[in-house]
């Protein structure tokens, strides 16, 4: 199908023999930004954000294994794990030979994917982008919310999500607080994610969040936690919707906490689709941030 704002060459890359779809858009020989994606959402939320900045940078926009218009294998077939997430975001950048100069802009699970690689390879990364995300253990004040509990039981959570789509259709309706989606751009955000085996990632997702040690994904995230202070001496910008009952105050506290230099611009009446809710005031903050801090 076609998708509002979204009339992109598409691209494909292979990790483990299978398609990893991706977008990069602009001049090869500009500075590189990659967008990374969380759950349940693809490359779609990042398409005004492309639009407005592909004329003066490179935009690289992956969809992550099972996401989007990338393949959508069953379990025997990939590893839907952080570290394979990480590994396949890896795979694409040295592909595409995009290994230095790198603005990073993260959102959601996205932030995680996006910070792990940072880590491996932080002489890479130059700027950074935060959208509504983390890349360190919950905060101590957080608590988890009911909804991702749920989520999170084995067989009600295969039910909810994998049979009946509550996670993302959930996304599309309290996701943005502003204003409320329109039809058809919710029906772009829920296309990928038509069938049962097709919705598999979205479940995998959320049963890869470590809550405690022993979890497959934990001593990953321990050691993001751990490694992302090293970022505090680049530019960093953070916009952050305050509507986000996932992604809350909590954790913007936190990158305050862990990064005092940062620009810090919260928007009070806006939702965890921060770039769906608010691109007119976000999408001109994140080009003054890229003139501002121009990269050599």
């Amino acid at each position: 199908m076609d998708y509002p704002d979204y009339s992109f060459d598409r691209h494909y890359h292979f990790v483990k023999g299978l398609r990893l779809h991706y977008l990069d858009e602009g001049n090869k020989e500009n500075n590189p930004i990659v967008m990374v994606h969380g759950n349940p959402s693809w490359s779609f939320y990042y398409r005004k954000l492309v639009l407005a900045l592909r004329e003066h940078h490179r935009c690289i926009v992956p969809d992550h294994i099972g996401m989007g218009l990338s393949d959508k294998p069953d379990d025997e077939s990939y590893h839907f794990t952080l570290d394979q997430r990480v590994n396949d975001l890896e795979s694409l950048l040295d592909h595409l030979d995009v290994t230095d100069n790198i603005t990073l802009v993260v959102h959601d699970w996205g932030g995680m994917i996006g910070m792990a690689y940072a880590t491996r390879y932080p002489q890479r990364i130059k700027r950074l982008v935060i959208l509504n995300t983390s890349a360190f253990h919950l905060p101590e004040e957080k608590s988890v919310p009911w909804q991702l509990k749920l989520s999170r039981i084995p067989v009600v959570g295969a039910i909810l999500n994998q049979g009946l789509n509550i996670f993302a259709r959930s996304a599309v309706k309290l996701c943005v607080t502003r204003t409320p989606m329109l039809p058809e751009i919710a029906a772009a955000y829920l296309a990928p994610y038509d069938t049962w085996s097709h919705r598999r990632a979205i479940k995998k997702f959320v049963f890869d969040i470590p809550l405690k040690p022993g979890h497959t994904s934990y001593l990953t995230v321990d050691r993001v936690d751990k490694a992302i202070g090293q970022f505090s001496n680049i530019p960093m910008l953070v916009c952050w919707g305050m509507k986000d009952f996932v992604f809350d105050v909590c954790f913007l506290k936190e990158w305050e906490k862990r990064f005092p230099e940062a620009k810090i611009h919260r928007f009070e009446d806006v939702g965890h689709y921060i770039l769906e809710d608010a691109p007119d005031d976000v999408i001109p903050l994140v080009k003054q941030f890229l003139q501002e801090h121009p990269l050599q």
